[in-house]
């Protein structure tokens, strides 16, 4: 979503262990040379450990894509919870042996096996075993692994065995009972985090793979970043991912310190959707909102008194050495983030749905069907999104904000309005206005809408869709504007000539232009009509009506 935003050809930040993303800190060519040195030269184990996340895979992926000599035979073992006689197998498969029909049998397995090498050393052909997460090998199978050691020559092993694993590898071979195995280890190396230098430096360098032209992360955003993930590479890609999220929703083409707290906040899990229907008690609505009342009412009172007095004064101009009096710092407006921790038990999904319902003039009934079930009884459709301020703008309808405070709680509020550079929220049925910079402090970018849907059917219409919607779309578009009217309005079908109509309206209202008409095009497509009884976040709209 917020590739083309940033001019980048895709994510730069996935957790999927691509080679080409390798950053070679010190750490990382270290580790990596004693992988290619395991797989050269002949003899006993190699171990690699780190903790998770600090790119072991990428190494091995790196290793077998681009380092592996060409004369080589490997067997990859990702699933190492495994019997022996399973993991057995499981080396015959990926070395394409013919297992023989006896194979119920340990024994057989190991003997085709040592055939199959003698006959690759024959070949001048190398073997090489990697087993993955071999922190979860049973003993009895770590005990195979060792025996498989013992298919040697009078010169060389037959079988290169690198193990990868976590920490509690290195705890399991120090066990008395495998001393035999830790003893054939021949290279040793731990994978440790980036340093914060080195972190700064991994995500310059993944976002230039991605395709980035211009610095991001600023310098805070990435001292913030080492201090959260320690520097271990796959929660610095996490992130990443989300904190980019976040300046996508605020149209923020920089990442700053703030942006990175949140994000690393979010994917903690401190913060995301309560579930569904908490059944909250009438009392405690009525007592959130008496907070809101009651903590802006000094503020309220102070302007009415303020007007008072200046109304029974006398119109003569004030002598400038009696400046007006500040009002007491305990009677300035709150803060949106102050208004949210007061009113904590009125931000729930419950709350939230049920003022979104009441726009609509429909009643949400707590704790019955799923909320889109609901909608759809009443002709309406849910629409779940991640987007931005000037989404929300395009898509024209009240929607429900997740807002997060400083605390990591997660408020449920619904948007009512955009007013130039102000958002109207509603807050547990209390209105406030707010900065829409105040507000994208707290909002991340998720967001829940309710649209009508023609005929009360949300699909999407494609090429070769044929139903009474595709001509709702010919009649609605022709309405919009004589330029997108088609050459046959009364076919039903989608035909080339709708879906270039189509393509040319999403060019024109800057949606993706893709010519299928999707639930935010024909979202977009009603709120350039006037239709009764729909909500709007503003109101400048054409008044038509297909």
């Amino acid at each position: 979503m917020y590739t083309s935003f940033f001019g980048l050809n895709e994510k730069p930040f996935s957790i999927t262990p691509d080679p080409r993303y390798l950053f070679m800190s010190e750490r990382h060519a270290e580790a990596l040379a004693h992988l290619v040195y395991g797989v050269t030269e002949s003899g006993g184990f190699i171990q690699l450990t780190g903790e998770v996340g600090t790119g072991k895979t990428t190494l091995v992926r790196t290793l077998l894509l681009n380092r592996m000599p060409e004369n080589a035979d490997v067997a990859v073992v990702l699933n190492p919870q495994l019997s022996a006689h399973e993991f057995l197998a499981t080396i015959c498969e990926e070395l394409e042996i013919d297992v023989p029909e006896n194979s119920d049998s340990s024994k057989a397995l190991t003997d085709a096996l040592n055939h199959h090498l003698l006959k690759a050393h024959a070949d001048n052909r190398r073997t090489i075993l990697v087993v993955d997460e071999a922190q979860n090998l049973a003993p009895s199978v770590l005990e195979q692994v060792r025996l498989l050691t013992n298919l040697e020559t009078a010169k060389q092993k037959l079988l290169q065995i690198i193990l990868i694993g976590q920490p509690e590898l290195r705890d399991l071979l120090a066990r008395n009972d495998l001393r035999q195995l830790a003893q054939r280890i021949t290279g040793r190396y731990h994978l440790k985090p980036l340093s914060r230098d080195e972190t700064a430096l991994y995500v310059e360098h993944r976002l230039r793979v991605a395709g980035a032209l211009g610095e991001v992360f600023d310098h805070g955003a990435k001292r913030e970043i080492f201090r959260l993930s320690k520097g271990v590479p796959r929660l610095i890609n996490v992130i990443c991912d989300r904190a980019l999220l976040g300046a996508y929703s605020q149209e923020s083409r920089h990442v700053n310190r703030r942006l990175v707290k949140r994000a690393a906040a979010e994917v903690s899990g401190q913060i995301g959707w309560p579930p569904l229907y908490r059944r909250l008690a009438i009392t405690a609505g009525v007592f959130g909102a008496g907070l809101i009342l009651v903590a802006i009412w000094p503020t309220t009172q102070q302007q009415q008194q303020q007007q008072t007095i200046a109304e029974a004064q006398p119109t003569t101009p004030m002598v400038a050495s009696e400046p007006v009096p500040a009002p007491p710092p305990e009677q300035t407006e709150l803060t949106l983030l102050a208004q949210l921790e007061l009113a904590a038990e009125l931000t729930s999904i419950d709350f939230a749905h049920s003022a979104l319902f009441d726009l609509w003039n429909t009643q949400y009934d707590t704790g019955a069907r799923d909320v889109c079930t609901q909608a759809a009884a009443a002709g309406l459709a849910c629409l779940y999104q991640r987007g931005s301020w000037s989404n929300l703008r395009q898509l024209d309808r009240p929607a429900i904000l997740s807002l997060v405070d400083s605390r990591g709680d997660t408020h449920e509020i619904v948007l009512t309005a955009i007013q130039g550079d102000n958002a109207e929220l509603s807050i547990g049925g209390v209105t406030v206005t707010h900065p829409i910079v105040e507000v994208s402090n707290v909002w991340f970018g998720h967001y829940m809408l309710l649209w009508r849907p023609a005929n009360g059917l949300a699909v999407s219409l494609v090429p070769g869709s044929q139903n009474q919607q595709v001509l709702w779309l010919r009649a609605s578009l022709a309405a919009i504007d004589d330029r997108y009217r088609s050459d046959n309005m009364t076919s039903d079908q989608y035909d080339g000539d709708i879906e270039e109509i189509v393509s040319t309206f999403q060019r024109d209202h800057r949606l993706d232009i893709d010519g299928l008409a999707g639930k935010q095009t024909q979202i977009v497509i009603n709120s350039l009509l006037v239709i009764d009884g729909t909500p709007r976040l503003t109101t400048t709209r054409l008044a038509r009506d297909p």
